[in-house]
């Protein structure tokens, strides 16, 4: 007699399958799981993670069909611990491939450290570079979609202790991701001599958070309107040197700077602090630690 539970599963193992060795419950569990974190990772993630198949789970884990059914006797057990463990995975870095676009943008501006307009016009081309980077990789990269969604599929949890834990895991992530950002900017703004503006009593965390809004108000939107993806506006907005190319996200992000920076009057462009910029700015990485150079 067929046992209830695989009544609806035709798709029996057999051969090689049906001779998997007997694995402890816990490494079933970890290769469960991490078969699944890889196909959410190659697809992305939709709200309802129907996409994901239990059966190709288990054949993708290696793992005995009976260990899989026993440790989760019914799919939304086991779609409940995939949402924890893609809840604690931080928000993917765009670190590595920033300060490489820097270093690229300064080393064939390096004169234009000398005087202010320079500097300034330089500033303005990185805020014109840096957010298309930023934003195709957000709107690309299914690891990304995956983490938008993430907070979307909270909203379709019942209130309980799994909707709690995702919730507290992605706020965690958030504030981690946030002070990057601010730490970021705020490196950023003192290499290039300027301040945040006193008069709107705001912080480098303030402008993170709507460096992060504006962004991804984008690339949700463009999700479903693919034609923002590739939408530019040609001018010289924010004092740029020369007309150019401006993706909406970046003309979103140079906005936030032109509102929030001014140049810092305390700033002394020395040949010693030219020297020090130069050097920071061409092997480009950020402190781990709130205090800038001076």
């Amino acid at each position: 007699m067929t046992s209830p539970r695989y009544a609806a599963q035709p798709d029996l193992p057999t051969g090689l399958a049906r001779r998997a060795r007997r694995l402890p419950d816990r490494e079933t569990e970890q290769r469960m799981l991490q078969a699944a974190l890889d196909m959410v990772n190659r697809v992305g993630l939709t709200v309802s993670l129907d996409h994901i198949s239990f059966e190709d789970v288990i054949r993708d884990a290696g793992v005995a069909r009976s260990s899989a059914y026993r440790r989760w006797p019914h799919k939304d057990l086991f779609v409940s611990d995939l949402v924890r463990q893609l809840a604690r995975n931080p928000a993917p870095a765009l670190v590595a491939d920033e300060a490489e676009l820097i270093s690229r943008i300064v080393a064939g501006r390096q004169d234009w450290l000398e005087t202010p307009e320079r500097r300034h016009s330089l500033l303005i081309e990185l805020l014109r570079q840096l957010p298309v980077l930023d934003f195709r990789t957000l709107y690309e990269s299914p690891g990304w979609r995956t983490y938008l969604a993430l907070h979307a599929t909270v909203l379709s949890l019942a209130s309980g202790p799994l909707r709690d834990e995702v919730q507290n895991s992605l706020a965690e992530s958030e504030r981690d991701r946030l002070t990057r950002v601010a730490r970021a900017w705020g490196f950023m703004a003192d290499l290039f001599g300027y301040r945040l503006v006193p008069a709107h009593a705001a912080s480098f965390e303030i402008v993170a958070v709507l460096v992060s809004s504006v962004m991804r108000g984008l690339v949700m939107l463009a999700l479903s309107m693919p034609e923002v993806a590739g939408q530019r506006a040609r001018g010289r907005p924010f004092g740029a040197i020369a007309e150019d190319d401006w993706t909406l996200a970046a003309l979103g992000i140079g906005g936030i700077a032109s509102a929030f920076l001014e140049p810092d009057p305390a700033t002394v462009w020395d040949r010693q602090r030219l020297t020090a910029v130069r050097a920071a700015l061409a092997t480009f990485t950020v402190p781990d630690s709130d205090s800038y150079p001076n």
